[in-house]
């Protein structure tokens, strides 16, 4: 569908004059401060408010650093009136006094309207087509009239909370209704909103956030960006930075953090104590990698330095056995010995080697050589796991099953290690004898894994690509003109035109943040995904590399695209103003679009991605 008139209307809306409205809420904050009236007439904002009484829901909300926000929301007689009540009751909060509005640094102010009222059936309210019923996290809300009384889900609720889904979205609302006493669980309130008379809607807001001496209008409770290879580079080298700044005295870097809570807590092991929090030796390899290209970039040996205590730390992971005669290493860690975890340490030691020419882990790197190749079945499938303790009892797996093979199958593990086993093939020159015996093997594991995994693990394989590690083995393997196969080449080029072909273009969705993010399927929540786009910029190279150069430029200008979706992601002091520590927060890369959730490799994938692209944009050449 062609939605261009619709979001013409939005971006159309982003160019307009806000000097009135700044000064009506400078006026604002002087209000606060002081207790008096403010006159919204005095302002013209025809052309930004167009406030309707029965609709016009109007909230304040006050932000600073090491407070909880206080908020309020009315819709009075006109817009004077409606602003005089915000601040009345604003002021009235025990908490208020601590909140330093005289300085504009410190305090800041959202301000938020609702310009969109559409009547819903609530058991339609969903996430997965674009209707006007459709819950769109930090673009639209929800309005419920219930015993006579409204509660609303504002837009930037789904931002200041970290919420992205419906059921957060009714929970946040119910919490502030009797329904809340009923029951403690989520979806039983639910059933009971459904079973009570109500009315409800689907809203739009308009919103802005007061930052320094600026007014800055948001979307989705974000900023929004303009493209450049000067901006994708200044998020990158922050987010370097930002993994640099925490890392910890035993090399690991600060895995994850949550910005709107202010901790370490991992969503998806909520349950480890503080003084073990999860640790992933993969996603630390991320790490090491993302400051190695930051040092590409800059040459400021602080971040070789920094990845050099990542690798210190990996190696400590190694444990040994014996392939044919040699020893062989691989990392174990969380009780597993995962055939990524030796690829991404293999990457890393031989990016930091092609840079330093530090050869002092050289018997390091020969050993997890020595490991990937030992993972080689006879068929050529890159066997992903060689310990798990939910199988053969934890104990090497040597000789396994059909099913074993298949329930530990990984997308991710193969391409990590062959990416590994490429930069050793085309850089280590100390041993010509397992050089070689890598490029009979990576022969064999490529052929089967372009021809034969797709066959063998079809119901595996999702609508959009997910193996841009593999992507970026290839790239580097055809360095090499032996492995400049056609199979292999068009496994590349024919993943990267499917995640093009699965990108939303700039007018085929209601949302304007959309251009350049991936789906699996139209209607899908965007994937602004860092990872993916790793794989569609190595696919880039090597359409240059093979001389393909429309292709090249086709595939570029799609990363453009992608990139520009990713900036979103992107924490600034303009943006994280409901961070609880902001000063923290500053220079992070979030998974998603309202999630204030950052990981290693959250920062990683995305910064890395945009090195690329910058060093791509600049001809700048970097291995």
């Amino acid at each position: 569908m062609d939605y261009s008139v619709q979001n013409n209307i939005d971006r159309e809306f982003y160019q307009k004059d806000f000097s009135q409205l700044k000064m009506l809420i400078d006026d604002i904050r002087t209000a606060l401060i002081s207790g008096e009236k403010i006159d919204a007439k005095k302002y013209d904002l025809s052309d930004i408010i167009q406030f309707d009484n029965t609709k016009t829901f109007l909230y304040i909300t006050l932000f600073q650093e090491g407070l909880t926000p206080i908020r309020w929301g009315s819709c009075r007689r006109d817009l004077t009136e409606t602003i005089n009540r915000d601040i009345e009751k604003i002021r009235s909060y025990k908490t208020f006094g601590h909140f330093e509005l005289n300085n504009v640094e410190k305090c800041r102010i959202l301000f938020e309207y609702i310009y969109e009222t559409v009547p819903a059936d609530i058991n339609k309210i969903h996430s997965g087509e674009f209707t006007p019923e459709r819950f769109e996290p930090g673009v639209s809300g929800i309005k419920i009239i219930l015993n006579g009384r409204p509660t609303i889900y504002m837009p930037t609720d789904a931002w200041v909370n970290s919420q992205m889904d419906t059921k957060s979205a009714f929970n946040t609302m119910l919490r502030k209704t009797y329904i809340k006493d009923l029951t403690n669980s989520i979806s039983e309130r639910i059933r009971i909103l459904k079973k009570t008379p109500h009315k409800a809607y689907v809203i739009k807001s308009r919103a802005f956030v007061t930052y320094n001496d600026e007014l800055l209008p948001l979307y989705r409770g974000n900023v929004l960006y303009k493209y450049s290879p000067e901006e994708i580079v200044s998020q990158a080298m922050a987010g370097a930075d930002w993994i640099l700044e925490h890392q910890l005295p035993d090399g690991k870097y600060l895995y994850y953090y949550d910005a709107k809570e202010d901790n370490y807590v991992d969503h998806e092991h909520p349950k480890r104590p503080i003084d073990d929090l999860y640790y992933n030796d993969l996603r630390h390899c991320g790490g090491i990698v993302c400051l190695i290209r930051a040092y590409q970039l800059t040459k400021d040996k602080k971040y070789l330095e920094a990845a050099k205590r990542g690798i210190e730390f990996s190696i400590t992971l190694t444990k040994e056995h014996d392939y044919n005669g040699e020893t062989a290493g691989y990392i174990h860690y969380n009780e597993k010995g995962k055939l990524g975890g030796t690829g991404m340490i293999l990457v890393a030691i031989m990016k930091y080697r092609n840079e330093t020419g530090d050869k002092s882990y050289d018997e390091y790197i020969k050993k997890y050589t020595r490991h990937i190749l030992s993972r080689v079945y006879k068929t050529g499938e890159l066997l992903g796991y060689y310990i798990h303790p939910s199988f053969q009892k934890g104990q090497p797996l040597i000789n396994m099953s059909d099913e074993e093979r298949r329930k530990t199958f990984s997308f991710y593990y193969p391409g990590e290690a062959l990416l590994g086993l490429a930069l050793f093939a085309n850089y280590f020159e100390e041993d010509e004898k397992l050089r070689q015996q890598v490029i009979e093997k990576a022969k064999l594991a490529l052929d089967w894994i372009v021809d034969e995994r797709p066959k063998i693990y079809a119901d595996l394989f999702t609508a959009l690509p997910s193996d841009a590690w593999l992507m970026q083995a290839i790239e580097e393997w055809a360095t090499n003109p032996e492995f400049r196969k056609e199979n292999y080449i068009n496994f590349v080029l024919g993943d990267a035109a499917t995640m093009m072909s699965k990108m939303y273009k700039k007018d085929d969705t209601p949302y304007i943040d959309y251009e350049g993010s991936y789906y699996y399927q139209y209607g899908d929540h965007f994937y602004p995904d860092g990872s993916r786009s790793e794989g569609l910029i190595g696919a880039y190279y090597l359409a240059k590399k093979l001389g393909m150069d429309e292709k090249a430029e086709e595939i570029l200008e799609a990363c453009r695209k992608t990139a520009l979706s990713q900036m979103l992601l992107f924490n600034s002091e303009k943006n994280n103003y409901a961070h609880k520590n902001p000063n923290k927060s500053k220079g992070t890369i979030r998974f998603k679009a309202t999630r204030q959730w950052i990981r290693v490799d959250s920062i990683q994938h995305v910064a890395c991605f945009y090195f690329r692209l910058y060093f791509a944009e600049k001809g700048i050449v970097a291995k």
